[in-house]
């Protein structure tokens, strides 16, 4: 009796589950933020980019300082993203032979260097709670989705890849057609388009020096 009715009330709760995701609007928008964090990721992570952009007052020296870490940050993303082929092969090449997200890394150096760039103290506060909302999760949901699409090459890859932090050797174990290539950061990433709007950003902080 007990277990029929734990059976049940978990088929009620799944239904629950299921009617808020169905909703739109704002409530939807909610369920999505709470349960499905990560397809807003993105779109959160853009958003404060423009926003510490126009609210910015940047001095030159920090400025300096931030460019050089968001340039580096775009440029550890271009890397990555011309080694990524989705669901078809698992990139353990290039910097994914030194952590297993590099493109993480990118938006994490990027991240640091619009905070110093634009002059705003608050902005390490809302980084702060935007990397701890979204990147925990979405770490461990991504881990778990290339562990499940290639279970042996990833045990022995992730054994010893950290996800954030490099290693000191790269992986030596390669994937078929590995390479850097144009067309993968373009196509499946547009991360050139991205390096121009970031770009953007730091122009008009620059200009704000003046």
């Amino acid at each position: 009796m007990g277990s029929r009715s734990s059976s049940v009330d978990e088929g009620r709760a799944q239904a629950r589950v299921r009617a808020e995701a169905d909703r739109t609007g704002l409530r939807k928008v909610l369920f999505n933020l709470r349960y499905r964090r990560r397809r807003y990721r993105q779109l959160v992570g853009v958003a404060l980019v423009f926003l510490f952009t126009l609210l910015g007052t940047p001095t030159a020296t920090w400025w300096l300082v931030g460019a050089v870490f968001a340039c580096l940050g775009m440029t550890v993303r271009v890397w990555a993203s011309g080694f990524v082929m989705k669901d078809e092969v698992l990139a353990t090449s290039g910097p994914y032979g030194f952590v297993r997200h590099p493109l993480y890394v990118g938006n994490l150096l990027i991240c640091l260097g619009f905070c110093l760039a634009s002059g705003l103290w608050w902005s390490w506060v809302v980084s702060l709670a935007f990397l701890l909302y979204f990147y925990p999760q979405t770490i461990r949901d991504e881990d778990a989705k290339l562990r499940r699409l290639f279970p042996e090459v990833w045990d022995e890859w992730a054994a010893g890849t950290r996800a954030l932090i490099p290693r000191r050797s790269p992986y030596s174990r390669r994937q078929e057609g590995a390479g850097w290539r144009i067309s993968r950061s373009l196509k499946r990433n547009g991360e050139p388009l991205h390096v121009v709007v970031l770009g953007g950003c730091l122009v008009y902080l620059w200009l704000l020096t003046r």
